[in-house]
């Protein structure tokens, strides 16, 4: 069905200003109190039973509506250490501390702002259209979703005791694709991610004096240059795998050689061997380049977050992606999982149940050329005008978006709601 915005439900002025408030004061992962706590009191004020603090910030509200299935839908709430050049009227100015004591911007650069608001809008569907059906919603607001952290720590903390085992969990996340449109992988659907802190230690000295010194900076640079090649000469081609080095930080005089060399390294994998295999020659080629530049001392290595594989219950996906395209909006089951990271999955697997996770498109399809469109469809390439999350100047279609996420995620939620106990989904596909 194509979509269909006249049929997309309307928000209400305290969805669209919570959004807006939500933009403006973003916070960095695992410190999203102030987040936490307006979106608890959106909960209470709509007179949902409430838990704060499961996992650090998680929020988790349970809307009860008679005798049926519990249905999990989760928004993640946390921002990025990016600065905002946006030009929006509520956009951020804000900053915080990261874990390593810096203070950064942060922004909404990934859209959990709006998973957020919309997850509150399709509440209020739900509340609208308490007639047409029975069972449990529980509400989950996750915090840590950037850093792999968040799902796992309220799961820690007692998220499967609060919400019992539901029929199915769903999760939805914006994109710069058209609004209306829904893109999903029935099967596996986003990479296993790895995160790492590489320190290479050297003996520092004077500029002047090199050979006095044994310079991290040049066996970091050769490290750099060396981890290329795990990709492009250790990777079968049709096997797909990414390994990005993704800072490197050393030295802070113009005129002396530090001892200690810095590196984050971020791998995406789609399966427990090639995540093997990559993260045994990244060990390799970082001790072997350290030894080759004559460090005395071995580098250390840290795994500091990640995220599991983002895998989709076949018959659940198909399932709600029928119920999402009868719904006014345009579904797209792809072949190809995408190379980003959801810790999601991590709650379908500690509840027991199925779990379906979807994109849904936040630009304006005006912005958008037939021939964008197209090629968007066909090769999965974003026009450049069209900023990518993450971006500094991400920033969703508000008027389009956010009636979207709301008719996406209330559609999906009545049809697991409707549906009869008597008849459960059989899991034996996960």
């Amino acid at each position: 069905m194509a979509p269909d915005p006249q049929s997309w439900p309307v928000p209400s002025g305290s969805v669209v200003d919570l959004y807006r408030d939500l933009h403006r004061h973003p916070e960095l992962s695992g410190q999203e109190t102030r987040t936490a706590a307006r979106l608890a009191s959106e909960l209470a004020r709509r007179q949902i039973d409430v838990t704060e603090g499961i996992g650090g910030t998680g929020v988790v509200g349970m809307l009860r509506n008679g005798d049926g299935p519990t249905v999990l839908l989760r928004a993640d709430i946390d921002g990025l250490p990016v600065k905002e050049l946006t030009g929006a009227p509520y956009a951020s100015a804000a900053s915080g501390v990261d874990r390593n004591g810096a203070t950064v911007p942060v922004m909404h650069a990934c859209g959990h702002d709006m998973h957020a608001a919309a997850l509150i809008g399709a509440v209020d569907v739900l509340l609208e259209r308490a007639t047409e059906w029975a069972g449990t919603v529980a509400i989950v607001f996750q915090p840590a979703e950037e850093t792999g952290e968040g799902a796992l720590a309220m799961i820690a903390d007692g998220l499967p005791q609060l919400v019992g085992t539901p029929v199915v969990a769903l999760g939805q996340h914006v994109s710069p694709v058209p609004a209306g449109a829904v893109v999903a992988a029935a099967g596996i659907y986003g990479a296993a991610s790895d995160n790492f802190r590489i320190r290479i230690h050297g003996v520092g000295g004077h500029a002047s004096t090199p050979e006095a010194a044994v310079d991290p900076i040049v066996a970091a640079a050769a490290t750099v240059m060396r981890l290329q090649a795990v990709i492009s000469r250790e990777t079968a081609a049709q096997e797909p795998a990414v390994l990005t080095v993704s800072s490197i930080h050393a030295g802070r005089a113009e005129n002396a050689i530090p001892d200690e060399a810095e590196l984050t390294v971020n791998l995406r994998s789609f399966s427990a061997s090639t995540r093997h295999r990559l993260i045994t020659a990244m060990r390799r080629v970082i001790d072997a380049e350290s030894a080759a530049a004559g460090m005395t001392r071995r580098p250390s290595i840290e795994r500091i977050s990640g995220a599991p594989l983002l895998l989709n219950d076949p018959d659940a996906t198909r399932r709600t992606f029928g119920a999402l395209g009868e719904s006014a909006l345009d579904t797209h089951l792809v072949t190809q999982p995408m190379t980003g990271s959801e810790d999601f999955g991590a709650l379908g697997e500690a509840l027991g149940c199925p779990s379906v996770f979807w994109h849904w498109g936040g630009t304006a399809p005006d912005r958008y050329s037939p021939a964008e469109l197209a090629t968007l469809l066909a090769e999965a390439r974003f026009p450049e005008h069209v900023p990518m999350n993450h971006s500094p100047e991400y920033l969703p279609d508000l008027e389009w978006a956010l009636p979207a996420g709301i008719q996406a995620m209330s559609a999906a939620a009545l049809h697991w709601l409707q549906q009869p106990t008597s008849a459960p989904l059989d899991q034996g596909t996960r």
